[in-house]
Parts: structure tokens; C-alpha cells; sequence
């Protein structure tokens, strides 16, 4: 038998099987101990549920000093955080996460905490000089400043009501503070809430009509700002209430407090426990240092998880109906002051003691 010749060259268009790749597909994480791409062990399949550039992003080099306070703004597209070291800063949420701003020149004190406007581009921050402050984020300057208290102002949130802004500030002068929002407001409250011992928290009701007051007597005070006069009290916490937050209905109130114990009531005008406490949830340790730890519910889901960071360095995310612990969620080298939901996908925001911030993915919640 004659020998085979060699294999005609092939034509184009003729389909050539390759040689295996090596690499990992893109969504699948391997840890090697050598440079030996066969030593390669699978650890796991990773299911990417939002659009950050990774499941976890750290927002670090802005302050140099401890965060108490981060927020995003109604788009989601934005991240403030204030800091002890008494500037603001300004975040993307989305690839490449710039920091595009940092305001140093508003206060002469901390910044203690901080809400976006519901209207327009404009930032709120509260501080220890007792000062409430607003901020074109157009220009990043300061457009309206106000000596809002006699003492330290711990607290502050904001409603839209018959179409005007309002905020509430919260005090250790033991007073509530009502003002209107926006760079034309005036100067003066618009009401004052007597509470009689310092204020650690405030919220709003969803229709506005009502401001929920966390104070150092352990009790969560209800006022009508239409009676400007309070008109009960919600119990059930064995020590200071740290931060209040509204589930998204309306319908809850979410306290953690320095006992280590979180509370969520009930808040609708006929509820079915007398004493309105609807889950005592446990795991999140408040520390020693009475910081105020803030809390906050999931949006993307409409409101079936609540998260509280903690003295452990972690944040801790419950199972509203359950009960349940889903998450305990590390990463901090410092007590976990503040915690917040991004209003449209499953992601969480942290900002710690360690002067850092941390954007965690989690999974997908099922709407309500």
C-alpha cells in the first residue's frame, strides 16, 4: 500500500475545531494556588443582580473621618455621605463611581446627618453648630443657612405636602422643628414641637400629617403638626431609638435602638396589637460608643427586608414577614453607622466608622 499523503490545506470557509480555552466563563469565580491555569478550583457561579461594576464596591479616599450618614438620592444615580470631619461627599452609583464632589466649607462642626430633596436638585445637612444648611448641587454651594437650634441637631428628614417641601429637624434642645424646604423658603419654622428631652430621630408619615419623634426617654412620640400637639406614643424600647425609617406603604416604622433591639411597628390607623409593635428583630449589636446606628427597607421589593449596620462591623438584613436573618454582611473595619436601599435595584449602601463606604449586591426580592 502506498503511504497517505499530507492533508490538502483547507479551503476557506471550512469550520476548524479549536482547542479547548482554558479560562473560566465570566460569571464564575476560581482560586488558583499557582500559575498553573490546570490548578484551577471552581468555587462558585456568581448570578449578578444589578448593574455595578462588581458585587461589591468600595467608595473609599473622600473623608478622614467617621461617616454618619449616606444616602442615595430618589434616582438612585447618586450617593451623598457626611462625615465628622465636617464635609460632604458626592458619589455615582455607576461605573467608574466617581467622586465628583466634596463640600468642606459648610459647617464649622461634624455634619451629622443629611437628606436629597424631594423636588430639586438640593442637598439638607444638619450639624453639631447647630446649623441646618441647603446646598445647590448645581453649583455646590451653600445657598441657605440657618440657626435651627439651641443645642446639637441629631436628625432630619423631608415630605412632600400639597406640593411644598417640609423638613423636620430634631435636637438635643428637646424641640422638633418644622421648615419648608427648597432656596426660597424663609428663615423662620414654620412650627415647633416641644418634646422635653433630647431628639434622637425624626420621620414623616407618608401623607405628611404626622411627624414620628425617637427621643432619650426610650419612647417614639406621634405629633399632628395640623394640632401641633402630640397625640400618642409608640413603646416598647428599653433604651434610646437611634434613627426612624417609613416602609415604603406607609404602613411600618423601623427603630433600631442602643439596646441592640430593633423594632418595627405598626402604624396604620387601626392596628391589630394594642401595643403596635408588629417584629422585635435581634443581631445587631449597638456597641457601647451611643452611636446613633441608622436603618432603612428595601425598595426594589417594596419593602420586604430592613438592614441596621452594627457595632460587629457587619450589616445585618432581616426578613420583614419572617423574622428571619437573610444577611450578615462584613466588609468594615469600623461600626457600621449607616445603611441605605438604592430605590431601584437590590443593592445596599454602608458607611462605617473606618471613614469608607461599601456598595453590596444582594439578591433580587420579589415584589409586593
Amino acid at each position: 500500500m502506498s503511504k497517505r499523503g499530507p492533508s490538502p490545506p483547507p479551503a476557506e470557509g471550512v469550520l476548524i475545531k479549536r482547542a479547548r480555552s482554558d479560562g473560566p466563563p465570566s460569571n464564575q469565580i476560581v482560586i488558583s494556588s499557582s500559575n498553573d491555569p490546570r490548578n484551577r478550583g471552581l468555587i462558585r457561579s456568581v448570578q449578578r443582580t444589578s448593574s455595578l461594576e462588581a458585587p461589591i464596591v468600595s467608595l473609599a479616599g473622600a473623608h478622614s473621618a467617621e461617616i454618619l450618614s449616606c444616602r442615595f438620592d430618589p434616582t438612585g444615580q447618586n450617593i451623598a455621605a457626611c462625615s465628622a470631619d465636617r464635609s460632604v461627599s458626592l458619589w455615582r452609583t455607576y461605573p467608574p463611581n466617581t467622586n465628583y464632589g466634596l463640600l468642606s466649607n459648610l459647617t464649622k462642626a461634624p455634619i451629622l446627618d443629611l437628606q436629597w430633596s424631594l423636588s430639586s436638585s438640593i442637598l439638607y445637612t444638619v450639624s453639631a453648630d447647630h446649623l441646618l444648611t441647603t446646598v445647590d448641587l448645581t453649583t455646590g454651594q451653600r445657598v441657605r443657612k440657618i440657626r435651627a437650634h439651641h443645642e446639637i441637631i441629631n436628625t432630619i428628614d423631608r415630605t412632600m405636602a400639597a406640593g411644598t417641601e417640609l423638613l423636620a429637624t430634631g435636637s438635643d434642645d428637646g424641640t422638633v422643628k418644622i421648615w419648608e424646604g427648597g432656596e426660597e423658603a424663609t428663615k423662620q419654622a414654620v412650627a415647633t414641637l416641644e418634646v422635653k428631652c433630647p431628639v434622637t430621630s425624626v420621620c414623616w408619615s407618608a401623607d405628611g400629617a404626622n411627624v414620628y419623634v425617637g427621643a432619650l426617654d426610650n419612647e417614639i412620640h406621634v405629633f399632628d403638626i395640623r394640632k401641633n400637639e402630640q397625640v400618642y406614643s409608640l413603646k416598647g424600647h428599653t433604651d434610646t431609638p437611634t434613627s426612624l425609617s417609613l416602609s415604603p406603604n406607609g404602613s411600618y416604622l423601623l427603630s433600631p435602638s442602643l439596646s441592640s433591639q430593633t423594632i418595627i411597628h405598626d402604624i396604620r390607623p387601626f392596628s391589630p396589637s394594642p401595643t403596635r409593635i408588629y417584629r422585635i428583630l435581634q443581631g445587631a449589636p449597638a456597641g457601647f460608643e451611643n452611636t446613633l446606628l441608622r436603618g432603612a427597607w428595601s425598595k426594589d421589593d417594596g419593602g420586604r427586608r430592613v438592614a441596621v449596620g452594627g457595632a460587629d462591623r457587619t450589616v445585618t438584613i432581616w426578613e420583614v414577614e419572617s423574622g428571619k436573618i437573610l444577611y450578615k454582611l462584613p466588609g468594615h473595619k469600623g461600626t457600621v453607622t449607616a445603611v441605605d436601599f438604592h430605590p431601584k435595584e437590590p443593592i445596599i449602601l454602608t458607611g462605617s466608622k473606618d471613614g469608607t463606604m461599601l456598595l453590596g449586591e444582594i439578591e433580587a426580592g420579589i415584589a409586593i
